[in-house]
């Protein structure tokens, strides 16, 4: 019992620094988002499909799911500093 008790002290410090361990993980996730998304750009061939009977070019696919988990990224982020009471940077 008293592991949990000891164990607690250093949880209740990751919990202090969880936020800024998030916005720079969030941060890494976005630069990590661009640079993949400029390689889908720059390597996928813009061959077209059609979608509804319009063309749509086979490189946005990826860049549409990157963009969704960039967005997901940046929505996980605002919730964090919403429940932290929007203290912190």
């Amino acid at each position: 019992m008293s592991d949990s008790g000891a164990g607690g002290g250093p949880q209740a410090g990751k919990g202090q620094r969880s936020g800024s361990d998030l916005n720079r993980k969030a941060i890494i996730a976005l630069a990590v988002y661009l640079i993949l998304a400029l390689l889908v750009f720059r390597t996928m061939d813009p061959g077209e499909v059609l979608v509804f009977g319009r063309p749509v070019q086979l490189r946005l696919l990826p860049l549409i799911i990157l963009g969704g988990l960039a967005l997901r990224t940046v929505l996980a982020l605002q919730a964090d500093k919403i429940r932290r009471g929007g203290r912190g940077e």
